[in-house]
């Protein structure tokens, strides 16, 4: 087993130095905070995108602002994204017993014994999906250990054997990473990403690939939601060309959450 997975975008994806990744990240959370509704439960599981910060960043903090309230009870984050450089059945674990970031290291949980999940060391050390998550999560929560799970060539179902095995109780919280739609024109990515998130919305997957990168995960977690009875809620989307980008080749991001608790509608 590897001691450490180190970092493999720091200082292109987000930034190297820890001073200046935390304003960073800081800086995205002041204004995410903003739009947290506080009267509902802090989420169980989020979907938030993976792309470099200045791209997505904004979108991802929506996400990780809600699920701050989670600070004082959550120790072990579930993180599940898909695979960009090394193909893989199944899901995998990087074998190593921490994770890097510029803001320190993230104790690597004991996750054996589960279905369709392997060892696969290979997989980890070039995937950007998983790690730009992690340093939002060692801004928001306090200590926490981390199951970080690469995931592949794998159906809906299985997946979500692997979720619901790690699901836990308020000790635990599921993060799914994922982009929407790639390298379309800006007024086309919305009219697709519309699409993909009202299936998201209506828990009406499974979500084809070509329209969301980390849709293996996704999938896995909308089937979760509908076992357990859990309506994603979007916290705000856009894409490339809002940001950072032009509007020529955009790639699209959104955030939702997963409520455990949350009340339905009140009948009139």
């Amino acid at each position: 087993m590897h001691a450490v997975r180190h970092p493999a975008v720091a200082g292109s994806f987000y930034p190297a130095d820890p001073a200046t990744l935390r304003r960073q990240i800081d800086g995205f959370l002041d204004e995410a905070r903003t739009s947290v509704e506080a009267d509902l439960p802090a989420p169980k599981a989020i979907v938030a995108p993976h792309a470099g910060y200045v791209y997505s960043g904004s979108t991802a903090a929506l996400a990780y602002a809600d699920a701050e309230r989670r600070r004082d009870e959550v120790r072990r984050v579930v993180l599940l994204g898909p695979c960009h450089r090394v193909a893989t059945r199944g899901l995998a674990l990087p074998g190593a017993r921490a994770f890097r970031t510029p803001l320190g290291d993230v104790p690597v949980a004991a996750a054996g014994g589960l279905p369709h999940v392997a060892t696969s060391p290979d997989v980890h050390p070039l995937e950007h999906s998983l790690e730009v998550h992690v340093p939002f999560l060692q801004v928001i929560l306090d200590s926490f250990e981390l199951v970080p799970l690469a995931v592949g060539d794998a159906p809906p179902a299985v997946v979500a054997d692997v979720i619901e095995a790690l699901w836990g109780g308020p000790e635990t919280l599921v993060v799914v990473s994922t982009d929407l739609s790639h390298y379309l024109t800006y007024d086309r990515a919305n009219a697709v990403d519309a699409e993909t998130i009202e299936k998201v919305l209506d828990v009406a997957g499974p979500i084809d690939p070509r329209r969301a990168c980390g849709a293996r995960p996704l999938n896995g977690l909308l089937e979760v939601a509908r076992r357990r009875g859990l309506a994603p809620e979007l916290l705000g989307a856009c894409n490339s060309g809002d940001t950072a980008g032009d509007k020529q080749r955009v790639v699209g991001y959104a955030s939702f959450a997963l409520r455990e608790g949350a009340s339905g509608e009140e009948e009139s």
